[in-house]
């Protein structure tokens, strides 16, 4: 059993549940909606036609939350217990546990009969399946079998900085992840084949498809691909065919994709096929032939005559390929922003719009209130400063950098894509998931003959790889060490008590409000109707969160009240480190408020004043150490001041 799985064996079912806040909680509820559901198109349509996680709207949460993992899994458990119960075997064990802090006792149970364990085991049988492609492809690379376990024990030294499976285990990536490394090792496989047809597009275009449905961020991968594999073609290392050979099957996958997630305006007006059609155009388009044709003083620009002045006529068709090139990348740049921008307008699509605030935001000034709700958390920060350092004492960073420096000119695209998910992770910390396992991809290439060959005859560079390999366990070990070292047990008691009087004490179509991560458990734990919740990717949906979270800014009560009025809530959930904390400078509620709220700002914050007395616009009616819960009053129940 997994480190990080064995903290769930002593949870009641309602603790491992709470274990998933935030996002996990709330992609979980569904994979309960379908195991709970009378038949499995009972959950489907409960799925495509949800009034509880919006309310009142009701809205296709398999097309806006990307849950074709939870519907392929919740149709496994239903097969798998169904198949149980006719072999009448056991699926669970189960045993009292005894709480501190006057808590009952609990009953317990383990086993894939057990939601929360069949849905968490899954997860870490294709991330387990994850490391095999990572064997193969590093094999594959390298041309041996030392490439592949290069790549593995590379992973695993590194595994703290190569992914977050172990510790959110429902996050889209944990899905998606497993299938970006077979795409990515199928291109990589085209680029080298001797006749690529176009049965590899259709493989390609799966692929894609199974990296682009569980996660909707899967699109900024796959355009850093495609400018990587242009810039190949563009450069003469792959031909012309090769290049439509890929492109066909990433168009492919992306419509059917696009088909698959209800015609996903996200994706329809994302950068990816924004790139993907403007590449399509200039290749069918044959700029280069055309170029290559004109006589140089058949063009009237200044620039280029003089240019031809101060070129050799033997550089004559240097010069002419290099001004190609800076106009293929120019064109390119601007098709891809064009038809972004068209797209987006005709289509009225502004739910990706804050990723174009939050970079800008990390370049210059420009400061939101939804800019800091994602920048001041860690993961969408710049890459920490540590990552560096640690990737470093592992030898990972200086043998990729070794790596990328001998093959740079024979494994371009490599070389491209790398610098790419380096980009990513320096913007998003959260990306440096692509980044890390790709430097222990390009660390394969160490046992590579063909490339390192000069290191002497085989036994040589067998001793070589043994002793890199015993040089990189010094620290590699430690680091697994400490990983396998993390073993903790889920406890938020304040959590369960709140979760237990809702589930006790308000009506089932009770409307809730509150914090992202804890209206996440709301649902999953009460199923309750909720206004808004954390995913935060619509822009309908950020609107009314920046109305909810009013609670933490400085503004009158009573305009707080009348937004929560205004979207039909009933309770109200306040938290109390949500008013306090303050990660960094510039990060607290009240001071992410202070950037659109100048008028306010000598006041305290609503939140605290709330806690201390809720009237008139509210009444308190349950409390614990961390969490007030008040009852938004109908206009004919508050008492004027």
């Amino acid at each position: 059993m997994f480190e990080s799985d064995r903290h769930f064996s002593h949870l009641s079912t309602l603790e491992r549940e709470l274990a998933f806040r935030t996002e996990m909680g709330l992609y979980y509820s569904y994979f309960k909606t379908m195991i709970e559901a009378p038949s499995v198109g009972d959950g489907i349509n409960s799925i495509m036609y949800d009034n509880v996680t919006e309310y009142p709207s009701t809205i296709n949460t398999l097309k806006r939350f990307n849950l074709y993992p939870e519907v392929l899994l919740g149709v496994a458990y239903r097969s798998f217990m169904s198949v149980m119960r006719v072999l009448d075997l056991p699926t669970t064990v189960c045993y009292r546990v005894n709480r501190e802090h006057g808590k009952a006792p609990i009953l317990s149970c383990e086993g894939l009969g057990e939601p929360s364990y069949f849905y968490i085991e899954a997860v870490f049988l294709l991330n387990g399946i994850n490391m095999m492609v990572f064997f193969l492809f590093g094999s594959y690379l390298s041309g041996s079998v030392f490439g592949g376990l290069l790549t593995v024990m590379s992973f695993f030294y590194n595994h703290g900085e190569c992914t977050r499976v172990q510790w959110t285990p429902p996050l889209r990536e944990s899905f998606a992840y497993p299938f970006s490394i077979l795409q990515l090792f199928l291109v990589s496989y085209l680029l080298r084949v001797s006749k690529p047809s176009y049965k590899y597009s259709i493989l390609l275009a799966f692929f894609t498809v199974c990296f682009m449905l569980p996660w909707q961020f899967a699109q900024f991968a796959l355009v850093t691909q495609t400018l990587a594999v242009f810039a190949t073609y563009m450069l003469g290392f792959i031909s012309s065919r090769r290049l439509k050979v890929i492109l066909v099957g990433q168009g492919l996958g992306l419509l059917v994709s696009c088909g698959l997630l209800f015609g996903n305006a996200m994706l329809l007006t994302s950068f990816f096929s924004s790139c993907l059609v403007t590449i399509t155009v200039s290749r069918s388009c044959r700029i280069y032939t055309v170029l290559l044709e004109i006589p140089l003083h058949w063009l009237p620009h200044r620039l280029l005559i003089w240019v031809k002045q101060i070129s050799f006529k033997s550089n004559y068709y240097i010069c002419l390929a290099f001004l190609q090139q800076v106009m293929q990348c120019v064109l390119l740049l601007l098709g891809t922003l064009g038809i972004k921008h068209l797209s987006s307008r005709l289509l009225n699509m502004a739910d990706d719009a804050h990723i174009g605030d939050i970079l800008r935001s990390k370049f210059t000034n420009f400061k939101n209130f939804h800019t800091q709700l994602y920048t001041c958390a860690a993961e969408f920060d710049f890459m920490e400063r540590e990552t560096p350092y640690r990737v470093t004492k592992t030898l990972l960073a200086p043998c990729s950098a070794v790596v990328m420096t001998v093959v740079v000119f024979k494994l371009v695209y490599h070389v491209f894509q790398q610098l790419a998910f380096l980009l990513m992770a320096l913007m998003i910390m959260r990306l440096k998931l692509f980044w890390t396992p790709h430097l222990c991809l390009l660390t394969s290439l160490l046992a590579s003959r063909e490339f390192f060959g000069w290191l002497g005859d085989r036994k040589r560079h067998f001793a070589f790889v043994v002793i890199l390999i015993g040089v990189m366990s010094v620290q590699g070990l430690h680091n697994l060490r400490h990983q396998r070292s993390i073993i903790g047990e889920f406890s938020n008691y304040p959590l369960e008590d709140l979760v237990n009087w809702i589930n006790e004490k308000t009506p089932r179509d009770a409307v809730f409000a509150g914090p992202m991560p804890t209206m996440a458990s709301i649902k999953l734990s009460t199923l309750r109707p909720i206004v808004n919740h954390p995913h935060y990717e619509d822009a309908q949906l950020r609107e009314r969160t920046h109305k909810i979270y009013t609670m933490y800014s400085r503004k009158p009560e009573k305009e707080v009240w009348q937004h929560l009025q205004d979207l039909h809530v009933e309770y109200a959930i306040l938290e109390q480190s949500w008013c306090n904390r303050r990660s960094r400078p510039g990060c607290g509620m009240a001071e992410i408020w202070d950037l659109e709220d100048s008028v306010n700002q000598s006041l305290i914050p609503v939140c605290a004043r709330l806690q201390r007395e809720p009237g008139p616009y509210f009444k308190r009616v349950f409390r614990n150490r961390d969490y007030d819960i008040l009852k938004v009053l109908p206009l004919d129940e508050v008492k004027k001041p």
